[in-house]
């Protein structure tokens, strides 16, 4: 087995997954030199000492530092610094190895191949693969706009909450809509929050930002009707992506790729007040991102099914018509991103496979 199939297969051991298919090999040669697979396949999603990594791969240290650092500064590991000592790990491929080379901003010759290599990848196999079997990765949340104070809301459902509660704000480019380019939505609206985010910062993927300018991004992306997603889990936010139907990985495991557990729905659903209705169709036609609203000649109407809870509709709706609900069946969070990661992973079949990782 070469090294590129072996840090695959590592690589596939995450939650997200990183299965065979269309582009992977180039992707990972396109990302990965030769010198850097090879030290990259003693690695682990749990960081590592230079020391360590340069006794597994039998490289001498300078030069296994040398790599390390190459392969940090493109974005395809993290390293963080812990005790006065800097430690290395890999990176999922979502997000991760993705998107991290992509939030710079793309337009270079490489980066127009990674982008339609990874799009193969993504309808081959790579979308239905990074869905949850059930349990999804990733979650939508409301805009708060969009929910009355009368609902009761848990802090994790509070998008405002996710950056308050955060100890360090990152912000960078999507690297869904850099890489695909469907629309002109904006682009520098994804929030990255405390480790990661410094990471990227250090490394020059992002900047820097106050929880009060994270905010602003938040109003942002509602107002050019991107949707709120964040981590499926209740303890704390390491992501808020802010997503359109037609670039992002999260959404189109919907929209292209028809999964039902592409991502998780918020508990809330939109419903519309008959009597308040206009039918001036702005709902449908520029809010929603799921053409889950339908208008007839006299009204509005949702189809609950296809509703995943954004609250886009109900945050510009000039009546007043449109509000959220509690649906019936309300969807279940993991407490902890370890609970998610564990619970995605025995789904998934990739329990073993992942421990094994951690403890190499």
């Amino acid at each position: 087995m070469h090294n590129y199939e072996e840090l695959r297969g590592i690589l596939d051991s995450n939650p997200s997954k990183s299965p065979r298919g269309a582009g992977i090999d180039e992707i990972l040669r396109i990302l990965f030199t030769s010198e850097e697979a090879a030290i990259a396949v003693k690695m682990s999603f749990k960081p590592k000492s230079t020391a360590s990594l340069a006794q597994a791969a039998s490289v001498p240290e300078n030069e296994t530092e040398r790599r390390l650092e190459s392969m940090a500064n493109k974005g395809v590991i993290f390293s963080k610094n812990k005790e006065g000592k800097k430690l290395y790990g890999l990176v999922p491929l979502i997000p991760g190895v993705f998107e991290f080379p992509f939030m710079r901003g793309g337009g270079s010759p490489m980066h127009d191949r990674l982008a339609r290599l990874w799009e193969a990848y993504h309808h081959d196999s790579l979308g239905a693969s990074f869905s949850g079997n059930p349990t999804p990765l990733i979650r939508v949340v409301a805009v708060e706009k969009s929910v009355t104070p009368q609902d009761r809301i848990h802090p994790y459902e509070e998008v405002k909450h996710l950056i308050e509660s955060s100890h360090y704000v990152a912000l960078t480019k999507c690297a869904c809509r850099v890489s695909v380019a469907k629309c002109d939505k904006p682009k520098e609206v994804c929030l990255i929050f405390d480790g990661t985010g410094e990471f990227l910062v250090q490394r020059g993927f992002a900047r820097q930002i106050s929880k009060e300018e994270g905010i602003k991004v938040l109003d942002q992306a509602e107002a050019a009707g991107l949707v709120h997603t964040s981590n499926n889990s209740a303890d704390r936010a390491s992501i808020i992506c802010n997503c359109c139907p037609c670039c992002c990985t999260i959404l189109r495991g919907r929209t292209q790729l028809n999964h039902p557990h592409a991502f998780e729905p918020s508990r809330f659903a939109a419903l519309v007040n008959r009597d308040d209705c206009v039918t001036c169709g702005l709902c449908a036609d520029e809010r929603c991102p799921m053409q889950a609203i339908e208008i007839s000649d006299d009204e509005a109407f949702v189809h609950e099914e296809k509703c995943i809870g954004c609250g886009l509709c109900v945050s510009t709706c000039p009546s007043g018509a449109m509000g959220l609900i509690e649906r019936k069946q309300i969807p279940s969070v993991p407490a902890t991103t370890q609970d998610m990661a564990v619970k995605v992973l025995q789904e998934k079949g990739r329990l073993e496979a992942f421990m094994k990782v951690m403890q190499s």
